[in-house]
């Protein structure tokens, strides 16, 4: 059941992203340049997914487990240290350079576009690179 839940919460995440235009490249470079030809498209796609997020998380957290795990497992760190700061710069600078976060480039592997592939590989590359780098600090 947790599985059959999790591919059908991962085709509809795909199918938002997909719908929402969140997977096109030129659709978010838009959106980030906001000092140049801006498109506020996006912004009520961010903020439709906030809104649906917040009041998820509310009525999430007043049970006593989830539906499908004995426990929520939520973050205990709420430090703001140099990782933190070098890892949201550099998903920052790749979001901005390649109009791509990790979400939307998987949901965009759908369509076999090779930059799409290119910037995948690239991430799972640069996840093993970062775990590999915490691991020696």
């Amino acid at each position: 059941m947790k599985n059959v839940i999790a591919i059908i919460s991962g085709i509809l995440f795909g199918l938002g992203l997909a719908m929402s235009e969140m997977i096109n490249p030129t659709v978010v470079i838009a959106f980030l340049d906001v000092a140049g030809d801006w498109n506020p498209a996006l912004m009520f796609v961010m903020f439709g997914a906030l809104l649906v997020t917040t009041v998820g998380f509310t009525l999430s957290l007043k049970k006593q487990s989830p539906l499908c795990a004995s426990q929520f497992y939520l973050p205990t760190n709420s430090a703001i240290d140099k990782p933190l700061i070098i890892g949201a710069s550099l998903f920052g600078i790749g979001w901005g350079m390649a109009g791509y976060c990790p979400g939307p480039a998987i949901a965009g592997l759908a369509y076999g576009q090779q930059e799409t592939i290119y910037f995948v590989i690239a991430m799972l590359v640069g996840l093993k690179s970062a775990q590999l780098f915490s691991a020696k600090g």
